[in-house]
This record gives structure tokens, C-alpha cells and sequence, in this order.
């Protein structure tokens, strides 16, 4: 690349450890449940009940501008409900609960503060995400020139004006076209969401596959890496020209 790109990173997944955290949460919230609705009911409960209430509420409410904390505790609404004790109070106090512990228990991935403060040295960093974590709750306060979320805006990635969006905020003077003439990288875990939708945007995507997945078969090969460690060499190994098509 001729010009020093501006990296944005994905956060859930690829920063910190969300769905270890996420079960973390729904477990304590869960042991609360049982304790302050003793039945055979809420002993029957699991995180997978709790994620499906919430999943639930989610498809219901699509395309409905709903934040991902007011699905949340519309989830733990109908899960009291489920238990037939419907409580907006405790409901209330849930939602705090397991916020204060998706938050203050997440665990930021061992790669990324070492990478993050390498990195910084040459490119600009930001994060662009579909969740709702806050950096600034997670050890990571300072870290990033920008943050989307997506949520904010009534988008998800892979939706290319979220791209478009992200590469003005970016650009110099306000106004300008929407493709900066910044080289953009989008650095993340989901191949779909962080990669060919960046490309297709007219970024550059690199895959951290933490987990060694494989491609989808008829999906054209992409940048991969499988630690942060290894990101600075994957800038270098990036061409100048315009990425390609899948």
C-alpha cells in the first residue's frame, strides 16, 4: 500500500472474548433467577433458555431501530415470564446485573494490548462493531482514534454504507465522497461481516481465524491470520491495487 491505511477492528470475537463472557453473564443472572424465584420451573432454566428468549425478542423486533439493550431486557422479561412471574422490577435488576458482568468480567484476548500498541506506532486504529461493547469498560480506553457501532446508525455489517459511513468519518474534510483516499483495512473473525464486506466496499479484509475454520468452499481465498501477532506481517503482504471480487 502506498499510503499508511487506517486499520479497523471488529470487537467481539476478535478483540475479547464475548461469547465466553456472554455465558459468564447469563449464568450469574440465571443463579439469581433461582434464588429469587425458587420453582421447578426456573430450576429447569439454562443459558440456552435465556439466549433463546433473547433471540426470540430479537427476530421479533428486526428492522424495528430496537437497541441490543433493549432486546436484552425485553429477553429477561419473557423469561420471567416464562417462570409465570412476571416482574418489571426484577427484570430491571437482572438487566443491571448482567450488565455489570458482561462488562466488568470480559476478557480482552492475550495478542491484542501487545498488537494494539505496536501498531500504533504506524497506522491509525479504530473499531468498527455490531455489538455494544465499550472499549473503554474493557481495558482498551484510549486505544482507538474511532468507534461505530453499528447500532448507532441502524446498520449491521456486512451492509456497505456502514463501510461507507466508517471511511468518511475517516476522511478529512467533511463533505467529501464517501471513499476516502485512506487505504482502509478491516481486521476481523467473521469472514462474511468483516472481510467480503469490507471488500466489497472497496477496503481491504483480513481474516483472524483464531479457531482455524475453513473457508467456504466457492469463497475466493482472503488474507487470513490466526493471531494479532502475525497482522503486521499480513499489512505488508497487502497489495496497492483495488482488492478483487468474489
Amino acid at each position: 500500500m502506498s499510503a499508511t491505511p487506517f486499520l479497523f477492528f471488529d470487537g467481539d470475537g476478535t478483540l475479547w472474548d464475548f461469547e465466553g463472557v456472554l455465558r459468564h453473564a447469563l449464568g450469574i443472572v440465571l443463579a439469581e433467577i433461582r434464588r429469587l424465584r425458587p420453582s421447578p420451573v426456573s430450576d429447569a432454566l439454562s443459558v440456552e433458555t435465556l439466549t433463546a428468549d433473547r433471540n426470540a425478542v430479537a427476530a421479533e423486533r428486526r428492522g424495528s431501530r430496537a437497541t441490543l439493550a433493549e432486546i436484552r431486557r425485553a429477553g429477561l422479561d419473557r423469561t420471567l415470564a416464562r417462570c409465570g412471574a412476571p416482574d418489571p422490577d426484577l427484570a430491571a435488576h437482572l438487566y443491571a446485573l448482567f450488565m455489570r458482568h458482561r462488562f466488568d468480567d470480559i476478557e480482552v484476548y492475550p495478542d491484542v494490548r501487545p498488537a494494539l500498541d505496536s501498531l500504533a506506532a504506524t497506522y491509525r486504529l479504530g473499531l468498527l462493531t455490531n455489538g455494544n461493547t465499550d472499549p473503554e469498560r474493557c481495558g482498551l480506553g484510549g486505544r482507538f482514534e474511532v468507534v461505530l457501532f453499528a447500532e448507532d446508525h441502524g446498520l449491521t455489517k456486512p451492509d456497505q454504507r456502514l463501510y461507507d459511513l466508517a471511511a468518511r468519518t475517516v476522511a478529512a474534510p467533511s463533505g467529501g465522497s464517501s471513499r476516502s483516499v485512506v487505504p482502509m483495512v478491516m481486521v476481523g473473525d467473521s469472514l462474511e461481516a468483516d472481510v467480503v464486506g469490507a471488500e466489497a466496499a472497496g477496503w481491504r479484509g483480513i481474516w483472524l481465524n483464531r479457531d482455524g475454520k475453513r473457508c467456504p468452499e466457492g469463497t475466493r481465498s482472503y488474507p487470513r491470520i490466526e493471531s494479532l501477532a502475525e497482522l503486521p506481517e499480513a499489512l505488508v503482504g497487502l497489495s496497492a491495487g483495488p482488492p478483487g471480487r468474489s
